[in-house]
């Protein structure tokens, strides 16, 4: 949260310049992207402590990956476990 969510108001911001609109969706599609990002960081890094599956890091496998957890998180936020990211950015 202390990465993802500055790095996604910066990705969105020039899009509110241009039309209000924008920023929410921007601001989600950017989240979405940096955790995309953090995922295959995190597996091209776990791949690399094991020497045997260091040429293994799948693009492809990575992406699944962090299409399964969006869903995830869309599931909770449909079910209300958690709010929307426009109710948090309502509450400030």
């Amino acid at each position: 949260m202390l990465v993802n969510v500055p790095l996604a108001y910066l990705f969105s911001w020039p899009f509110s310049v241009l039309q209000e609109q924008l920023f929410v969706p921007a601001f989600i599609f950017g989240y979405w992207l940096t955790n995309l990002i953090g995922l295959m960081m995190l597996h091209q890094g776990s791949a690399g402590l094991l020497k045997k599956q260091r040429d293994k890091f799948s693009f492809k496998k990575s992406f699944i990956v962090s299409l399964i957890y969006s869903a995830l998180i869309f599931a909770a936020v449909m079910l209300g476990w958690l709010e929307s990211p426009a109710q948090y950015l309502k509450h400030n």
